[in-house]
């Protein structure tokens, strides 16, 4: 990483750039519900889209997720290669931008926003980065703001998501097309940049997913009803065993789980 960001060399390092249509679609819907009060009630409300790829469909459909929730938002495209950039010009409109761009976020007028959402950008860093991206993006948030930093496969089916505020990680989300899932440790090889090299024993996110593989086996009688009820009843097992789950229990049923980030934060 470029330590010192200028004009000409943004902060970062150019990603593969894969994409596809609704690939964020399970991330987008999580931060409309849990972030889109704080949107509405801003002023002039900006979300950046970082690391967009070599389509911009991403920053489209966040646009109009987002304004679902909070009418007023503006979004941005932040893309470090320029070719990128140019190549989403067409898809420009009101309320969406594309700039040239990395980690320093430059946004017009030195605007903060109140979301930067950060998809499959950090896979390509070393473990040791993160913490320093981390730090750089939260400090470029608005009060109130915003960072949601996490990985998805190609089509969507399966993410994990961390969210974290000016004050560090706070959250993280694991998300899944339950029909496609034979356990939830197959969303271990989604783990962000952060803990997918902590999934070994001894490591509190590889008990968190041990002990889900375990809820969810024992629930199995509940498939009867559905993928939806047997994630449903393996979220309330984990629960129960004093894993601290995060938000309402009729969201299970959608294929997320939240859990504190104290609880699976990496040792040491």
């Amino acid at each position: 990483m470029n330590p010192r960001p200028s004009p000409a060399r943004p902060v970062g390092t150019v990603t593969r750039g894969t994409t596809n249509p609704n690939r964020l679609r399970r991330m987008d819907r999580w931060i409309a519900r849990t972030h889109g009060p704080a949107l509405r009630r801003a002023a002039s409300p900006v979300a950046v889209d970082l690391g967009y790829g070599a389509a911009p469909w991403t920053a489209v459909e966040l646009l109009g997720r987002l304004r679902a929730a909070a009418p007023g938002v503006r979004v941005y495209g932040v893309e470090i290669e320029p070719a990128r950039v140019a190549a989403a010009a067409p898809y420009r409109r009101e309320g969406l931008d594309f700039l040239h761009g990395g980690f320093e976020v430059p946004l017009p007028g030195g605007a903060r926003p109140l979301l930067i959402r950060a998809a499959n950008v950090l896979r390509q860093y070393d473990e040791d980065e993160v913490a320093g991206v981390w730090e750089r993006l939260c400090a470029r948030l608005a009060p109130g703001g915003l960072l949601v930093e996490g990985t998805c496969d190609e089509i969507g089916r399966r993410h994990v998501w961390i969210a974290l505020g000016p004050e560090g990680p706070r959250t993280v989300t694991f998300a899944a097309r339950l029909a496609s899932l034979d356990r939830p440790s197959d969303l271990a090889e989604r783990l962000p940049k952060a803990l997918i090299h902590r999934n070994v024993p001894g490591e509190p996110v590889h008990a968190f997913l041990r002990d889900a593989d375990r809820a969810w086996a024992t629930a199995a009688p509940y498939a009867a009803y559905g993928a939806r009820q047997r994630w449903a009843e393996t979220a309330r097992a984990l629960r129960a065993a004093g894993w601290p789950l995060v938000g309402r229990e009729e969201l299970w049923r959608e294929g997320e789980v939240t859990v504190e980030w104290g609880a699976v934060a990496p040792k040491g």
